[in-house]
Protein backbone atom coordinates (compact mmCIF):
# COMPACT_ATOMS: atom_id res chain seq x y z
CA UNK A 1 0.00 0.00 0.00
CA UNK A 2 1.18 3.58 -0.86
CA UNK A 3 1.04 4.80 2.84
CA UNK A 4 1.73 8.54 1.55
CA UNK A 5 -1.51 9.02 -0.29
CA UNK A 6 -3.23 8.37 3.10
CA UNK A 7 -0.35 10.67 5.10
CA UNK A 8 -2.59 13.64 5.48
CA UNK A 9 -5.23 11.94 7.01
CA UNK A 10 -3.35 9.43 9.44
CA UNK A 11 -1.85 13.56 10.13
CA UNK A 12 -5.11 14.68 10.72
CA UNK A 13 -6.27 11.54 13.08
CA UNK A 14 -2.60 12.30 15.14
CA UNK A 15 -3.87 15.55 15.67
CA UNK A 16 -7.08 14.93 16.66
CA UNK A 17 -5.72 12.18 18.92
CA UNK A 18 -3.08 14.80 21.11
CA UNK A 19 -6.01 17.17 21.29
CA UNK A 20 -7.90 14.35 23.02
CA UNK A 21 -10.30 14.89 20.15
CA UNK A 22 -9.98 11.55 18.22
CA UNK A 23 -13.70 9.88 18.15
CA UNK A 24 -14.42 5.89 18.18
CA UNK A 25 -16.89 3.70 17.21
CA UNK A 26 -18.37 1.90 20.54
CA UNK A 27 -21.04 -0.37 21.79
CA UNK A 28 -24.10 0.03 24.11
CA UNK A 29 -23.60 -0.40 27.20
CA UNK A 30 -24.63 0.04 30.67
CA UNK A 31 -27.76 2.65 31.81
CA UNK A 32 -28.87 4.72 29.41
CA UNK A 33 -28.29 8.01 30.64
CA UNK A 34 -27.38 9.37 26.39
CA UNK A 35 -29.19 8.61 23.77
CA UNK A 36 -32.48 10.50 22.53
CA UNK A 37 -35.37 7.97 23.41
CA UNK A 38 -36.31 10.12 26.09
CA UNK A 39 -40.28 8.18 26.21
CA UNK A 40 -38.49 4.69 26.01
CA UNK A 41 -40.29 4.15 22.57
CA UNK A 42 -37.23 2.65 20.51
CA UNK A 43 -37.92 -0.81 22.20
CA UNK A 44 -41.57 -0.58 22.68
CA UNK A 45 -43.58 -3.33 22.43
CA UNK A 46 -46.45 -1.17 20.41
CA UNK A 47 -43.45 0.11 18.28
CA UNK A 48 -42.77 -3.54 17.55
CA UNK A 49 -45.96 -4.06 16.41
CA UNK A 50 -46.85 -2.22 14.27
CA UNK A 51 -43.81 -2.60 12.22
CA UNK A 52 -44.54 -6.50 12.97
CA UNK A 53 -48.06 -5.72 11.37
CA UNK A 54 -46.75 -3.43 8.42
CA UNK A 55 -44.61 -6.51 7.30
CA UNK A 56 -47.43 -8.89 7.33
CA UNK A 57 -49.89 -6.68 5.13
CA UNK A 58 -46.52 -6.60 2.65
CA UNK A 59 -45.03 -3.31 3.38
CA UNK A 60 -41.76 -3.09 1.68
CA UNK A 61 -38.70 -3.20 3.80
CA UNK A 62 -37.16 -0.54 1.18
CA UNK A 63 -38.44 2.05 -0.56
CA UNK A 64 -37.02 1.45 -3.88
CA UNK A 65 -36.68 4.45 -4.94
CA UNK A 66 -37.15 8.64 -4.88
CA UNK A 67 -40.55 9.71 -4.18
CA UNK A 68 -40.92 11.32 -7.02
CA UNK A 69 -40.80 7.79 -8.77
CA UNK A 70 -41.54 4.27 -7.29
CA UNK A 71 -40.83 5.06 -3.77
CA UNK A 72 -44.17 7.26 -2.54
CA UNK A 73 -45.24 4.24 -0.90
CA UNK A 74 -48.81 4.66 1.06
CA UNK A 75 -47.45 4.61 4.24
CA UNK A 76 -45.12 7.76 3.37
CA UNK A 77 -48.49 9.13 2.90
CA UNK A 78 -50.04 8.04 5.55
CA UNK A 79 -47.91 9.22 7.96
CA UNK A 80 -47.83 12.96 6.51
CA UNK A 81 -51.20 13.33 6.69
CA UNK A 82 -51.69 12.18 10.29
CA UNK A 83 -48.52 14.27 11.32
CA UNK A 84 -50.04 17.31 9.61
CA UNK A 85 -53.64 16.98 11.32
CA UNK A 86 -51.56 15.98 14.45
CA UNK A 87 -49.08 19.23 14.47
CA UNK A 88 -52.23 21.32 13.12
CA UNK A 89 -49.91 22.30 9.94
CA UNK A 90 -51.17 22.37 6.32
CA UNK A 91 -48.98 19.85 5.02
CA UNK A 92 -46.10 17.29 6.19
CA UNK A 93 -43.33 15.92 4.77
CA UNK A 94 -41.19 12.95 5.53
CA UNK A 95 -37.32 13.11 5.33
CA UNK A 96 -35.12 10.27 5.88
CA UNK A 97 -33.14 11.92 8.71
CA UNK A 98 -33.58 15.28 10.86
CA UNK A 99 -29.98 16.10 9.14
CA UNK A 100 -31.26 16.24 5.88
CA UNK A 101 -34.59 18.09 6.46
CA UNK A 102 -32.36 20.76 8.13
CA UNK A 103 -29.87 20.94 5.38
CA UNK A 104 -32.54 20.35 2.79
CA UNK A 105 -34.58 23.54 4.36
CA UNK A 106 -31.99 25.60 4.18
CA UNK A 107 -30.96 25.07 1.03
CA UNK A 108 -34.24 25.12 -0.47
CA UNK A 109 -36.19 27.86 0.99
CA UNK A 110 -34.39 30.72 1.59
CA UNK A 111 -33.42 32.59 -1.65
CA UNK A 112 -30.63 34.37 -3.44
CA UNK A 113 -31.00 38.21 -2.26
CA UNK A 114 -32.54 36.79 1.23
CA UNK A 115 -31.29 36.69 4.55
CA UNK A 116 -31.01 33.96 6.91
CA UNK A 117 -29.88 34.25 10.77
CA UNK A 118 -28.97 31.23 12.27
CA UNK A 119 -28.47 31.16 16.31
CA UNK A 120 -24.37 30.71 17.26
CA UNK A 121 -25.68 27.34 19.11
CA UNK A 122 -28.40 25.87 16.36
CA UNK A 123 -27.44 22.19 15.54
CA UNK A 124 -24.64 21.43 12.58
CA UNK A 125 -26.83 20.75 10.47
CA UNK A 126 -28.42 24.23 10.18
CA UNK A 127 -25.17 25.52 9.72
CA UNK A 128 -24.25 23.22 7.15
CA UNK A 129 -27.47 24.27 5.23
CA UNK A 130 -26.64 27.67 5.64
CA UNK A 131 -23.26 27.71 4.31
CA UNK A 132 -24.56 25.51 1.04
CA UNK A 133 -27.42 28.04 0.60
CA UNK A 134 -27.97 30.74 -1.61
CA UNK A 135 -29.12 33.67 0.83
CA UNK A 136 -26.68 35.48 2.65
CA UNK A 137 -26.34 34.48 6.37
CA UNK A 138 -25.61 36.11 9.94
CA UNK A 139 -24.60 34.17 12.76
CA UNK A 140 -26.37 35.61 16.00
CA UNK A 141 -25.74 35.20 19.63
CA UNK A 142 -27.44 32.34 21.54
CA UNK A 143 -30.76 33.45 22.33
CA UNK A 144 -30.60 36.53 22.04
CA UNK A 145 -33.43 38.33 20.19
CA UNK A 146 -31.93 41.57 20.23
CA UNK A 147 -28.84 40.43 17.89
CA UNK A 148 -31.21 38.93 15.79
CA UNK A 149 -32.67 41.78 15.12
CA UNK A 150 -29.83 44.15 14.71
CA UNK A 151 -28.47 41.60 12.31
CA UNK A 152 -31.98 41.98 9.93
CA UNK A 153 -31.86 46.22 10.56
CA UNK A 154 -28.36 46.45 9.41
CA UNK A 155 -28.72 44.06 6.30
CA UNK A 156 -31.73 46.29 5.43
CA UNK A 157 -29.67 49.49 6.17
CA UNK A 158 -26.74 48.29 3.56
CA UNK A 159 -29.74 47.92 0.55
CA UNK A 160 -31.10 44.41 1.57
CA UNK A 161 -34.23 43.98 -0.18
CA UNK A 162 -34.92 39.98 -0.31
CA UNK A 163 -37.21 37.98 2.08
CA UNK A 164 -35.55 37.15 6.27
CA UNK A 165 -35.52 33.88 7.41
CA UNK A 166 -34.62 33.44 11.25
CA UNK A 167 -33.43 29.54 12.21
CA UNK A 168 -33.34 28.32 15.82
CA UNK A 169 -33.49 25.09 18.04
CA UNK A 170 -36.72 25.22 19.97
CA UNK A 171 -35.07 23.02 22.59
CA UNK A 172 -31.35 23.20 22.37
CA UNK A 173 -29.22 19.56 22.26
CA UNK A 174 -26.32 20.63 23.93
CA UNK A 175 -27.80 22.74 26.52
CA UNK A 176 -31.18 21.82 27.13
CA UNK A 177 -32.23 24.92 26.82
CA UNK A 178 -34.95 26.79 25.35
CA UNK A 179 -35.47 29.33 22.48
CA UNK A 180 -37.51 32.66 23.38
CA UNK A 181 -40.58 31.82 21.11
CA UNK A 182 -42.96 34.33 21.82
CA UNK A 183 -40.04 36.87 21.00
CA UNK A 184 -38.75 35.59 18.02
CA UNK A 185 -42.34 35.23 16.39
CA UNK A 186 -43.38 38.79 17.49
CA UNK A 187 -40.03 39.73 15.98
CA UNK A 188 -40.54 37.83 12.87
CA UNK A 189 -43.97 39.07 12.20
CA UNK A 190 -42.43 42.87 12.38
CA UNK A 191 -40.24 42.18 9.97
CA UNK A 192 -42.30 39.76 7.55
CA UNK A 193 -40.01 36.99 8.01
CA UNK A 194 -40.29 33.45 7.99
CA UNK A 195 -39.10 31.15 10.99
CA UNK A 196 -37.77 27.70 10.96
CA UNK A 197 -37.89 25.94 14.12
CA UNK A 198 -36.08 22.82 14.69
CA UNK A 199 -38.40 20.66 17.23
CA UNK A 200 -35.62 17.48 17.20
CA UNK A 201 -35.31 17.38 21.25
CA UNK A 202 -39.02 19.15 21.70
CA UNK A 203 -40.88 16.85 19.81
CA UNK A 204 -43.12 14.03 21.64
CA UNK A 205 -41.97 15.82 24.88
CA UNK A 206 -43.20 19.07 25.30
CA UNK A 207 -46.00 21.00 24.25
CA UNK A 208 -49.69 19.53 24.11
CA UNK A 209 -50.01 15.97 23.29
CA UNK A 210 -46.06 16.46 22.84
CA UNK A 211 -46.78 18.54 19.66
CA UNK A 212 -43.53 20.72 20.62
CA UNK A 213 -42.70 23.97 21.99
CA UNK A 214 -43.77 25.64 18.57
CA UNK A 215 -46.98 24.28 19.11
CA UNK A 216 -49.02 27.06 19.37
CA UNK A 217 -47.82 28.80 15.99
CA UNK A 218 -48.18 26.00 13.70
CA UNK A 219 -50.68 26.72 11.00
CA UNK A 220 -49.02 30.12 10.25
CA UNK A 221 -47.88 31.08 6.95
CA UNK A 222 -44.15 32.07 8.18
CA UNK A 223 -43.53 29.62 10.25
CA UNK A 224 -41.97 26.11 8.96
CA UNK A 225 -40.71 23.22 12.09
CA UNK A 226 -38.97 20.25 12.09
CA UNK A 227 -39.72 17.17 13.78
CA UNK A 228 -37.24 14.37 14.08
CA UNK A 229 -39.13 10.83 14.32
CA UNK A 230 -35.42 9.49 15.45
CA UNK A 231 -35.20 10.99 19.17
CA UNK A 232 -38.52 11.15 21.41
CA UNK A 233 -40.57 8.92 18.76
CA UNK A 234 -38.39 6.17 19.03
CA UNK A 235 -38.32 5.33 14.91
CA UNK A 236 -36.13 7.06 12.13
CA UNK A 237 -36.20 10.30 9.90
CA UNK A 238 -37.97 13.68 10.59
CA UNK A 239 -41.11 15.45 9.62
CA UNK A 240 -41.20 19.02 8.29
CA UNK A 241 -44.51 20.61 8.54
CA UNK A 242 -45.67 23.96 7.46
CA UNK A 243 -47.57 25.68 4.56
CA UNK A 244 -49.13 23.77 1.45
CA UNK A 245 -47.09 25.84 -0.47
CA UNK A 246 -43.78 25.89 0.76
CA UNK A 247 -43.93 21.46 1.13
CA UNK A 248 -45.60 21.71 -2.49
CA UNK A 249 -41.86 23.65 -3.53
CA UNK A 250 -39.71 21.53 -1.46
CA UNK A 251 -41.04 18.12 -3.25
CA UNK A 252 -40.20 20.42 -7.08
CA UNK A 253 -37.35 22.39 -5.73
CA UNK A 254 -35.45 20.37 -3.11
CA UNK A 255 -32.64 18.48 -4.28
CA UNK A 256 -32.25 16.16 -1.15
CA UNK A 257 -36.35 15.51 -1.23
CA UNK A 258 -36.67 15.03 -4.97
CA UNK A 259 -33.06 12.79 -5.98
CA UNK A 260 -32.94 10.52 -2.51
CA UNK A 261 -34.70 7.42 -2.40
CA UNK A 262 -37.09 7.52 -0.07
CA UNK A 263 -37.44 6.71 3.79
CA UNK A 264 -38.29 3.07 5.01
CA UNK A 265 -41.92 2.90 4.32
CA UNK A 266 -41.37 0.40 7.82
CA UNK A 267 -40.27 3.70 9.88
CA UNK A 268 -42.99 5.72 8.07
CA UNK A 269 -45.23 3.05 9.70
CA UNK A 270 -43.10 3.11 12.63
CA UNK A 271 -43.20 6.88 13.54
CA UNK A 272 -47.17 7.33 12.80
CA UNK A 273 -47.77 4.64 15.35
CA UNK A 274 -45.54 7.22 17.97
CA UNK A 275 -47.79 9.88 17.17
CA UNK A 276 -50.51 7.97 18.45
CA UNK A 277 -48.87 6.52 21.45
CA UNK A 278 -48.24 10.55 22.14
CA UNK A 279 -51.84 10.68 22.67
CA UNK A 280 -52.39 7.59 24.11
CA UNK A 281 -50.24 7.06 26.73
CA UNK A 282 -49.69 11.24 28.20
CA UNK A 283 -48.21 8.99 31.42
CA UNK A 284 -44.98 8.48 29.73
CA UNK A 285 -44.57 12.82 29.15
CA UNK A 286 -45.65 12.94 33.20
CA UNK A 287 -43.15 10.20 34.36
CA UNK A 288 -40.30 11.74 32.15
CA UNK A 289 -40.92 15.01 33.92
CA UNK A 290 -40.77 13.25 37.25
CA UNK A 291 -37.18 11.93 36.23
CA UNK A 292 -36.19 15.42 34.79
CA UNK A 293 -37.25 17.30 38.08
CA UNK A 294 -35.32 14.31 40.41
CA UNK A 295 -32.33 14.64 38.37
CA UNK A 296 -32.15 18.36 38.55
CA UNK A 297 -32.78 18.55 42.38
CA UNK A 298 -30.39 16.16 43.31
CA UNK A 299 -27.83 17.63 40.69
CA UNK A 300 -28.28 21.12 42.39
CA UNK A 301 -28.08 19.57 45.84
CA UNK A 302 -24.85 16.90 45.39
CA UNK A 303 -23.01 19.19 42.34
CA UNK A 304 -23.89 22.57 42.77
CA UNK A 305 -25.67 22.38 38.60
CA UNK A 306 -28.04 24.86 37.38
CA UNK A 307 -31.12 22.48 36.11
CA UNK A 308 -31.77 22.84 32.74
CA UNK A 309 -35.37 21.99 33.43
CA UNK A 310 -35.18 19.73 30.50
CA UNK A 311 -34.59 16.29 29.80
CA UNK A 312 -31.04 17.37 28.55
CA UNK A 313 -29.12 18.39 31.83
CA UNK A 314 -25.45 19.84 30.72
CA UNK A 315 -22.44 18.92 33.17
CA UNK A 316 -19.63 21.67 32.11
CA UNK A 317 -16.04 20.57 32.65
CA UNK A 318 -14.46 22.57 30.43
CA UNK A 319 -10.97 20.66 30.18
CA UNK A 320 -11.23 17.92 27.25
CA UNK A 321 -8.98 15.58 28.97
CA UNK A 322 -10.53 15.70 31.79
CA UNK A 323 -13.93 15.85 30.51
CA UNK A 324 -13.53 12.73 28.89
CA UNK A 325 -11.77 11.39 31.84
CA UNK A 326 -14.54 11.51 33.82
CA UNK A 327 -17.21 9.93 30.94
CA UNK A 328 -15.19 7.01 31.01
CA UNK A 329 -15.03 6.55 34.29
CA UNK A 330 -18.92 6.73 34.83
CA UNK A 331 -19.21 4.14 32.06
CA UNK A 332 -16.90 1.58 33.63
CA UNK A 333 -19.54 1.89 36.37
CA UNK A 334 -22.36 1.14 34.50
CA UNK A 335 -23.82 4.77 33.33
CA UNK A 336 -23.78 5.24 29.64
CA UNK A 337 -23.03 9.69 29.94
CA UNK A 338 -20.80 10.44 27.00
CA UNK A 339 -18.52 13.66 26.74
CA UNK A 340 -19.01 16.35 24.04
CA UNK A 341 -16.01 18.14 23.04
CA UNK A 342 -15.33 21.23 20.61
CA UNK A 343 -16.26 21.29 17.55
CA UNK A 344 -19.80 20.10 18.89
CA UNK A 345 -19.55 22.51 22.02
CA UNK A 346 -17.53 25.50 21.82
CA UNK A 347 -14.17 25.63 23.10
CA UNK A 348 -13.45 25.93 26.96
CA UNK A 349 -17.19 24.38 27.50
CA UNK A 350 -16.15 20.42 27.11
CA UNK A 351 -19.63 18.60 28.89
CA UNK A 352 -21.29 15.67 30.11
CA UNK A 353 -24.15 15.38 28.12
CA UNK A 354 -26.35 14.18 30.84
CA UNK A 355 -29.76 12.60 28.71
CA UNK A 356 -32.97 11.59 30.76
CA UNK A 357 -34.79 8.73 29.36
CA UNK A 358 -37.59 6.68 30.63
CA UNK A 359 -35.16 3.43 29.91
CA UNK A 360 -33.99 4.42 33.83
CA UNK A 361 -35.83 5.30 36.77
CA UNK A 362 -35.42 7.22 39.90
CA UNK A 363 -33.01 4.89 41.38
CA UNK A 364 -30.75 4.48 38.52
CA UNK A 365 -30.53 8.58 38.82
CA UNK A 366 -29.63 8.14 42.44
CA UNK A 367 -26.81 6.09 41.79
CA UNK A 368 -26.01 7.97 38.84
CA UNK A 369 -25.29 10.81 41.02
CA UNK A 370 -23.35 9.44 43.26
CA UNK A 371 -21.26 7.87 41.20
CA UNK A 372 -20.61 10.71 39.48
CA UNK A 373 -19.65 12.76 42.92
CA UNK A 374 -17.47 10.15 43.44
CA UNK A 375 -15.77 10.13 40.10
CA UNK A 376 -15.25 14.04 40.13
CA UNK A 377 -13.53 13.94 43.91
CA UNK A 378 -10.49 11.66 41.83
CA UNK A 379 -10.92 13.08 38.52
Amino acid sequence: MNEAILARYDASLRGLARKDRLRTLAPRAGLDFSSNDYLGLAASKRLGEAVAAAIARGTPVGATGSRLLRGNAPEHEQLEADAAAFFGADRALFFGSGYIANFALLTALPQKGDLLVLDELAHASMHEGAQAGRAEFKLAAHNDVDAVEDAITRWRAEGGMGRVWIAVESLYSMDGDRAPMESLVALADRYQAFIVFDEAHATGVWGPDGRGLAAACQGRDNIVTLHSCGKALGASGALVTGPRTLCDYLVNRCRPFIYATAPSPLMAAAAREALTILSDEPMRRAQLQERVACAGRQLAERCGVVPSGSQIQPFVIGDVGRTMAVAAALQARGFDIRGIRPPTVPEGTSRLRISLTLNVDETDISAMVEALVEVLARA
